[in-house]
């Protein structure tokens, strides 16, 4: 923005072209990161190296080990953190087609001379 306003460009006329108040921009200006962001990147980056340190950790353990290591931190915060990072645990329940037994037991069935088709046409 600044690099606009050397060149002529009013700083109001290109936020309001950008969609930004004033205010919002000088006030990012004043503090670019916020606290929140600056906590949320060393608590990824601790979640991180006790991730690497045991990749079968879920979120759930990372955050048992964030609190043992003095983060006071809530689960909902590590797993939202977590799953921005791609920190994922090696065990974690696989999902795919016919979980329920559905359609894929009654082709199997029929293949193996059980008989019928449900409703009752053979």
């Amino acid at each position: 923005m600044r690099e606009l306003a050397a060149d002529g460009i009013p700083v109001a006329k290109s936020l309001q072209v950008l969609g930004f108040s004033r205010q919002a921009f000088y006030e990012w200006e004043a503090n670019p990161v916020s606290d929140r962001d600056w906590s949320d990147a060393h608590l990824t980056n601790a979640a991180i190296e006790i991730h690497r340190e045991d990749p079968e950790y879920g979120y759930r353990f990372v955050a048992d080990e964030l609190e043992t290591v003095g983060w006071a931190v809530s689960e909902r915060r590590v797993w939202r953190l977590c799953s921005q990072a791609g920190l994922f645990s090696f065990h974690a329940k696989k999902r795919g087609k016919y979980t329920d037994g559905g359609l894929q037991s009654v082709a199997v069935a029929a293949r193996a001379g059980m008989g019928g088709c449900p409703g009752g046409r053979d």
